[in-house]
């Protein structure tokens, strides 16, 4: 099966290395784009489009504006991805590590890649918008006196050696990413990916809540009951409305009558109650 998948950067970025382990088994075409707001707009005006976003990662925390423009979007979560953020240097064929003058990346890239960077302490550090966008811009400007971080991938497809591979100081950081659809093709897809709804584990929900003591510990306690694990919570102000807010919230859960039950018990509870999709959770990520 051929997928069309938008991401968020270019070739080689952990965008697209993510879309093409979740789309293993199939042919996948990934679409570039700069933004994130692009990416949803694709989808939402193109059911023949899936996306893959990053929503949350294990050091810098949630993506806030992500939550926001999924809900905003319309589009449904079919799957969710787990990547171990990997970073390599690298630089045009022949050049050596100490042919380097300026190293090209993004910021977040840098943060994440600077013990290994102290141990260059002449080299000028320049934040670029993209890791993988980096080695290309090397690449078609034949910088020989400049290297890049980006994921040991995009050496290959941009021509560039390796000069030090797996320089990210954490080798624990992780980044999550949805695989969303469009909401006329997401049964479709859903059912493409899981066999059953036995197959569902966890679901991604949003809700508001009255401005009332103790509700947010009462929606918290059903919960519970329920035997609904909630993997993350989170608030997000609600602009136009002071100090009121929405909460988006993950459940994990093991049986999904029970899970079903749990919704039906809290939306008398809730406000603007809505399910962002139920999916399976990726268990098999890389640990080591």
């Amino acid at each position: 099966m051929k997928r069309r998948v938008v991401i968020q950067g270019i070739g080689g970025c952990n965008h697209y290395i993510a879309a093409k382990a979740f789309f293993q088994k199939d042919e996948v075409e990934t679409i570039d784009c700069d933004t994130f707001r692009n990416l949803v707009d694709q989808v939402a005006k193109d059911p023949a489009k899936l996306g893959i976003m990053a929503i949350e990662n294990t050091i810098a925390g949630s993506l806030l504006d992500n939550f926001n423009l999924l809900r905003q979007s319309g589009l449904v979560i079919v799957g969710e991805y787990k990547l171990r953020i990997k970073h390599a240097l690298v630089a045009l064929p022949g050049v050596e590590i100490h042919d380097i003058r300026e190293i090209n990346t993004h910021p977040m890239a840098f943060r994440q890649c600077q013990e290994y960077l102290d141990t260059l302490p002449n080299v000028k550090l320049v934040e670029k918008d993209d890791t993988a966008g980096s080695a290309k811009w090397i690449q078609e400007n034949n910088l020989k006196d400049h290297a890049a971080i980006c994921p040991a991938g995009a050496a290959e497809l941009y021509g560039m050696n390796i000069l030090a591979d797996g320089i990210e100081t954490n080798k624990r950081n992780f980044t999550r990413f949805l695989i969303l659809a469009n909401k006329a093709v997401a049964k479709e897809v859903l059912s493409e990916i899981c066999e059953s709804h036995e197959d569902l584990n966890k679901s991604s929900i949003v809700f508001t809540l009255p401005h009332t003591s103790g509700s947010l510990s009462k929606v918290l306690t059903i919960l519970s009951f329920y035997d609904m694990n909630l993997s993350m919570i989170q608030s997000m102000p609600i602009i136009g409305e002071e100090w009121r807010y929405q909460f988006y919230v993950n459940l994990q859960f093991n049986d999904y009558k029970r899970y079903k039950q749990a919704i039906d018990a809290i939306l008398p509870l809730t406000k603007d109650f809505e399910i962002l999709g139920e999916y399976m959770e990726d268990e098999n990520y890389e640990r080591d």
